[in-house]
């Protein structure tokens, strides 16, 4: 039997050519990618990239169409319990047990993984996830942000080498999502591989390298900061007292390097300055005032959004 303990960095999930179909809808194709031991890796990308669907399939949940999958060397199809024995899988709509409480929860999850002395283990958890002083309270009563810590201690009572995890942070507060992080952090240097999907750029930027997905398939892989300086490009922030009409305005001369976030506009431009002076010229021409403007360097989001539209 190969062994399921990989050297640091050695790649510990291999997928080649995944395709998997929901009737005439094609949710993965063609998928390749591999995944290093210890790192922490983000699948992102909108509803409907088919990150949800890669993930259940590497976790022996959904069969493929074609392709293959190997975690710990092991063929998915063939070892798939074996393979489930080594993993921890916290999905979207994780089953909590709402009128049992934090530590009958975990001890409902050990006897499912067969662990019989769960009780230090439990309680290392309950430290780890800051729950030690709710131990009693149902999870019924819980926090959005306590529940997906329950969850991801239950997921992590058997003592997994590779933790999936699907949209953890999603409805969750900004300051349980701060704690979930650090978490998930503490996590990565005990030596745990983390693969997580996100459909939030800024998370992404925590993870070791990230694969952007859309349409089922992957637009770009690689570390954040490598996959924002891919474009070789500079993006130019500015703010105005009408900022839609500026943006329809712009987006006619720019087309597809004009993105708006809230009161702000992004233009993506080989040569800032140049399109600085075009920028100025065409607001004053319809009456618009530039209240401030910046040069900065893209977001993972600016990229993400880039490539979309470049590749539609």
């Amino acid at each position: 039997m190969q062994s399921l303990f990989f050297n640091q960095m050695d790649i510990i999930i291999q997928i080649s050519n995944l395709k998997k179909s929901y009737n005439e809808i094609e949710a993965v194709k063609q998928l390749n990618l591999d995944i290093n031991e210890g790192e922490m890796f983000g699948l992102v990308g909108p509803d409907g990239a088919g990150k949800t669907t890669t993930i259940r399939i590497l976790c022996g949940l959904l069969k493929t169409d074609s392709g293959s999958v190997k975690v710990f060397g092991l063929d998915l199809n063939k070892k798939k319990n074996e393979i489930q024995d080594q993993i921890g899988y916290l999905s979207q709509k994780f089953s909590l047990y709402g009128d049992l409480s934090i530590d009958e929860n975990i001890e409902f999850f050990a006897d499912i993984h067969n662990v019989k002395n769960f009780k230090a283990r439990r309680d290392e958890l309950l430290q780890f996830t800051r729950l030690t002083p709710f131990r009693d309270r149902l999870a019924d009563k819980l926090s959005g942000g306590m529940r997906q810590k329950l969850a991801l201690a239950c997921s992590l009572i058997h003592k997994p080498k590779i933790i999936f995890l699907d949209e953890p942070t999603t409805g969750v507060d900004p300051v349980s999502r701060r704690d979930f992080w650090k978490i998930l952090s503490d996590l990565q240097k005990d030596g745990i591989t983390i693969l997580m999907t996100t459909p939030y750029l800024d998370e992404a930027e925590r993870c070791n390298r990230v694969a952007l997905m859309n349409n089922g398939e992957i637009i770009a892989v690689d570390t954040p900061q490598n996959i924002k300086s891919s474009i070789n490009k500079s993006v130019i922030e500015i703010i105005c007292d009408d900022i839609k009409k500026a943006y329809l305005i712009l987006k006619e001369k720019y087309i597809d390097d004009v993105q708006i976030f809230g009161d702000r506009i992004n233009i993506i431009t080989d040569s800032a300055q140049k399109t600085m002076v075009e920028i100025k010229l065409t607001l004053n021409r319809n009456n618009l005032e530039l209240q401030s403007h910046r040069i900065i360097t893209p977001s993972l989001e600016n990229v993400f959004i880039h490539l979309v539209k470049k590749a539609s």
